[in-house]
C-alpha cells in the first residue's frame, strides 16, 4: 500500500470504531428520550458536516434526513438557514445555532449566547442533547475526513432500482 493511500481509522482500530458506534446508538436513545426528533438531529448533523466539509457524512445524513421527513429544498438551503425567512422555525434556528457554535467554537460570548437562546425554546435536557449531537457529529466528521472515506456514486444504483 502506498503512503498516499487512505488510512481508514475505522479499519485500523475496529474496537475504537465499534465504541464510537455504540456511543452514537446511546446518543440517539438519549436525544429521542429528551424529545428531539430524528429530523432535527439530522439537520444538526448536516449543518455540522457542511461546516467541516465532510462529503461522506453529508451524503449519509442527507439521505437520513430525507428518510426522517426532511425536504430537499430545506436540505439545499441549510447552509443559509439564517437567511431563509420563515423556512426554518424558532426551534430549528436555535438548534442550528448550537450546531454552528459547537463546530466553529466562536468567542465564549457567542457560544454562551447560542446556548442561552436555545434555552428559551428547549429544555436544558434538550439543549444538552443538541450539543451532544453536534459533538458526536464533529467526531464522526473528523474520522471520515482523516480517513478520506469515499462517497459512493448512487446514480447507477438508483437508476437500476427504477
Amino acid at each position: 500500500m502506498a503512503v498516499s493511500d487512505p488510512l481508514f481509522l475505522d479499519k485500523s482500530n475496529p474496537e475504537l470504531w465499534n465504541s464510537i458506534g455504540k456511543f452514537a446508538n446511546q446518543l440517539a436513545k438519549s436525544y429521542q428520550a429528551a424529545g428531539i426528533s430524528d429530523r432535527l438531529a439530522e439537520l444538526v448533523n448536516l449543518r455540522v458536516s457542511q461546516i467541516n466539509g465532510c462529503a461522506y457524512c453529508l451524503d449519509l445524513h442527507a439521505r437520513k434526513a430525507i428518510d426522517a421527513g426532511e425536504s430537499l429544498q430545506r436540505i439545499n438551503l441549510l447552509s443559509t438557514w439564517n437567511e431563509c425567512g420563515g423556512l426554518f422555525d424558532e426551534e430549528e434556528c436555535a438548534a442550528l445555532a448550537i450546531a454552528e457554535a459547537a463546530t466553529t467554537l466562536p468567542t465564549p460570548e457567542e457560544r454562551i449566547a447560542a446556548v442561552a437562546s436555545a434555552r428559551l425554546v428547549f429544555t436544558d435536557e434538550q439543549v444538552a442533547a443538541l450539543q451532544w449531537i453536534a459533538v458526536a457529529m464533529n467526531a464522526f466528521n473528523r474520522i471520515s475526513v482523516l480517513s478520506r472515506h469515499p462517497v459512493k456514486d448512487r446514480t447507477l444504483t438508483e437508476s437500476a432500482q427504477q
